[in-house]
């Protein structure tokens, strides 16, 4: 990113966050757990699912699996049909369980405490553990990217990446660190509440203000 387009961009999402937090001054996860384990497998489960729809899964599936203990003795093919509405249940259900099984073997039963250790899980990006460091442990790592902060950054050019890790990059550049939690929940309700992928009205959308051609650009 040269100088004059990294100046830019800092003053554009200094402009943007500002206003995210006058339409969001009390944006948090909207997924349903009650411990660090139930949080991991809410948001394994959120990847190209709605959290609504996890929810409505989760309420079952943690009244099932109540311990650690039950998903590392869960039967695949029976797990397979307690999320198979969440997409992709073959794989995640391999990776959910796999993960169940190293947090008991390498981490004694307990969910890791650190960026390093959680992307040892499987199924564990940076995206879901920077979501359970911040809401678990209070510890800010980095800038959660999902679907709606791609789509955030493309729309107001923040980034020239596709690649969620790269994006990340160019955000904590861009935000001071305080900023990067609270900023990553407030574009998720942004995306989920004002801007859609799809076409809407946006002389409704106040972020537009900011940035004319994000106007145009719903699906990037």
């Amino acid at each position: 990113m040269n100088p004059k387009i990294f100046k830019e961009r800092k003053v554009r999402i200094q402009k943007l966050n500002r206003a995210l937090k006058k339409l969001f001054p009390n944006a948090e996860i909207e997924l349903t757990y009650h411990t660090p384990w139930e949080l991991v497998v809410a948001v394994q489960l959120s990847a190209q699912c709605t959290d609504k729809m996890v929810n409505k899964i989760t309420k079952k599936l943690f009244k099932k699996y109540k311990t650690l203990e039950a998903y590392v003795l869960a039967r695949p093919r029976a797990f397979e049909q307690d999320i198979k509405s969440s997409g992709f249940y073959r794989n995640k259900t391999k990776t959910i369980l796999a993960a169940a099984k190293m947090v008991k073997a390498k981490f004694k039963g307990s969910v890791p405490r650190t960026m390093e250790e959680l992307l040892l899980l499987p199924g564990v990006a940076r995206k879901t553990a920077n979501v359970v460091l911040q809401e678990v442990y209070g510890t800010v790592a980095g800038v959660t990217v999902d679907t709606h902060m791609i789509r955030f950054v493309h729309r107001f050019d923040l980034s020239n990446h596709r690649n969620p890790v790269k994006i990340e990059k160019d955000l904590m550049q861009l935000l001071p660190k305080k900023e990067w939690g609270s900023f990553s929940n407030r574009v998720i309700h942004y995306g989920r509440y004002l801007a859609p992928a799809r076409r809407y009205d946006t002389s409704q959308d106040p972020l537009v203000k900011t940035y004319s051609k994000a106007a145009k650009k719903f699906r990037v």
